[in-house]
């Protein structure tokens, strides 16, 4: 029997399974050894019978000089025998019984050895120590399976840990810039002696601007994690929409922009119905049109199609712009991740492809994208059709307690 503690301070007994498996073993064992006596016992009893094919009458006459009837001598014959089996057998039984269990509880602790391994490894387990593993090299087993399942794991948390840790520390970055802009232009301005009325509105118009983008990051980061909440979940709001809709409406919300650096914009906006989160479509439509908008060049072009089959919906955004390596595109779907140069002098939050590829995710969806010949990115969504999709009211009922 071994302790196991569930709980601090409180202890219960229960066997182990290196124990139980002992026991199956052992019950097995002695069930085989006494069955095998038992067949041996009757086996003797039946071939030990030459009397049988005497005549009636005949005797037997003894090395002392006695002389028994032959079927009288068969019986103690028989019984001797049967006796002297039975004891030999229960003691040979007994003497293999205990080898055999003290053999299967040492196979046992073998066998069972990686997962003590794996036991203690999780006991052990903290951020600082996500870098060791089991690694181990017996035979190719089902333990080989979940020592190599354990140590899989590890490698997944390890990368989740490490993502986590970038992620805290860009947003921390990303935080600090312009509340750092804001606390310098402030202290500066009142420093100041001098400082009239037109030196405050300047340092109020770069607070203002940093604040804005502090909570636009903000923003960013509320939607990125409202997204990846429900992704591989079922969305808490799932109404009919059309991807068509979004798409006009980030284009209109973009026209100034498009127009200072004289864009040249193409529409194909066909009818692209899907059952989603209306805002959340909205957020993939307007991130994926800005970031067209925001990482192009002067004159350079933004194209945007959208289109249905019986299967899926899609939305595609493209854009000119500086070269971008295949290679690399991957990563722009990384938080805080940005490609190529920035070329309208805004800077973004790097959230964008981020929060689009989250939002594909919990819509069950794909998002591609690829790098373009001559520069620029051409990006494409496609999600399940909407006649695919069930429609889920998120609604909540309240009900007077009884």
């Amino acid at each position: 029997m071994t302790v196991y503690s569930g709980r601090p301070g409180r202890h219960r007994l229960r066997p182990t399974l290196r124990l139980r498996l002992t026991l199956l073993n052992g019950v097995l064992l002695v069930g085989a050894g006494a069955i095998l006596v038992m067949l041996a016992w009757l086996l003797v009893g039946d071939a030990l019978r030459p009397a049988d094919q005497l005549r009636d009458g005949t005797t037997v006459e003894l090395a002392d000089g006695r002389s028994l009837d032959a079927r009288d001598w068969q019986e103690q014959v028989v019984d001797a025998a049967s006796q002297e089996l039975l004891a030999k057998g229960l003691v040979a039984l007994l003497a293999i019984s205990v080898v055999g269990v003290a053999g299967a509880y040492a196979v046992a602790g073998r066998a069972l050895r990686p997962l003590h391994q794996v036991t203690s490894m999780a006991q052990r387990l903290s951020e600082e120590t996500l870098d060791q593993r089991i690694r181990y090299s017996g035979a190719d087993d089902e333990v080989a399976e979940l020592a190599g399942t354990f140590d899989a794991m590890l490698d997944r948390l390890g990368e989740s840990f490490e993502a986590q840790k970038r992620f805290v520390a860009n947003a921390s970055h990303e935080l600090r810039t312009p509340l750092a802009v804001m606390r310098t232009e402030i202290d500066v301005t009142l420093a100041d002696d001098e400082a009239d009325v037109a030196e405050f509105r300047r340092m109020a118009t770069v607070v203002r601007d940093a604040s804005e983008r502090a909570n636009g990051l903000v923003d960013a980061l509320l939607v990125l994690a409202r997204s990846e909440a429900q992704s591989g979940r079922r969305l808490v709001r799932k109404v009919p929409t059309d991807m068509s809709t979004a798409a006009t409406n980030a284009l209109s919300a973009v026209r100034g922009e498009a127009d200072r650096l004289k864009l040249t914009v193409t529409t194909s906006l066909k009818p692209a119905p899907v059952v989603g989160d209306p805002s959340l479509l909205d957020r993939l439509a307007g991130n994926l049109i800005e970031n067209a908008i925001r990482y192009n060049h002067l004159h350079g072009k933004v194209w945007a199609r959208t289109g249905s089959d019986a299967a899926a919906a899609w939305l595609v955004v493209g854009n000119t712009g500086f070269e971008v390596d295949q290679a690399d595109v991957p990563g722009l779907f990384e938080p805080f991740r940005r490609g190529g140069r920035e070329r309208t002098g805004a800077r973004g939050s790097g959230l964008g492809l981020s929060i689009v590829r989250a939002v594909c995710d919990a819509h069950g969806g794909t998002v591609t994208a690829a790098a373009q010949p001559g520069g620029g990115l051409e990006v494409t969504v496609t999600l399940p059709a909407g006649h695919t999709t069930p429609v889920v009211a998120a609604t909540a009922s309240v009900r007077p307690s009884a």
